[in-house]
């Protein structure tokens, strides 16, 4: 994924394709002072983000509902409601980023924000350019972590996240932690190819711990002969590809 201010940059997963595609980030802003609303409003368009807004609680929900935007900005104090409340609203249905922005100073009104499933909070009266690096930031962390997904399957291989349990057609697969953390990064990323940095870091790096390119080469020996068939192809200097349909 590269980063373009406002805007994300994908690679196409389509087999064979490496496409580069952009799409405009919608941020939802629910702000009841009206100058301030128009002023982030207008600030977030010139970077090219895509902006709807309210200067109410319920209106913002049912905006949410509605537009399904990709962040929120959600003022703590409103006219019709509490902020914190709308925020447990939103994480009852959506992971979505949520920057909480607000007058009061406080440090139990910004953990109870947190608490209540805010991401980040920022306190008025505040830089739009501040604001603007926040949200950058959640919407790329937001965008590094993929949603889970309870089951993983391709070709005979299925795998079950939330038990723990992988299989070959009917049998049960005995896998180590590491083998296992491997095959579901392979499954969650089908079709793409996977740098061996990639990999490492995934896998065994996330302390920053130094790991040989050795140890990759030799777990992905012994998941190869665990699953079987030709799902894991080599790409030579670069690294792995899970290819669903060999």
């Amino acid at each position: 994924m590269l980063w373009k201010v406002g805007l994300f940059w994908h690679i196409d997963d389509t087999p064979g394709q490496f496409f580069l595609k952009d799409f405009i980030m919608k941020i939802l802003i629910i702000e009841d002072d009206a100058g301030l609303n128009r002023g982030i409003s207008f600030a977030l368009a010139q970077e090219g983000y895509e902006t709807v807004t309210s200067r109410t609680l319920k209106e913002g929900l049912e905006l949410f509902d509605r537009e399904k935007p990709d962040g929120v900005l959600l003022d703590l104090n409103l006219p019709d409601g509490d902020g914190m409340e709308g925020c447990k609203k939103i994480r009852e249905k959506s992971e979505v980023p949520v920057l909480m922005v607000t007058a009061r100073d406080m440090e139990v009104d910004e953990l109870m924000g947190l608490t209540n499933g805010a991401d980040d909070y920022i306190t008025k009266p505040f830089s739009i350019a501040v604001l603007k690096v926040r949200l950058e930031n959640l919407l790329k962390r937001k965008r590094r972590i993929p949603e889970e997904k309870p089951l993983l399957v391709s070709g005979e291989i299925r795998m079950d996240t939330k038990a723990l349990r992988t299989f070959r057609g009917e049998e049960e697969l005995e896998l180590s932690m590491t083998e296992y953390r491997l095959l579901q990064y392979f499954l969650e990323n089908k079709n793409q190819v996977l740098l061996k940095e990639q990999i490492l870091q995934h896998i065994w790096d996330a302390d920053g711990n130094f790991v040989e390119e050795n140890t990759l080469a030799v777990n992905i020996s012994r998941l190869r002969r665990k699953i079987g068939g030709n799902y894991i192809r080599t790409i030579q200097g670069m690294g792995y590809l899970w290819e669903e349909s060999r």
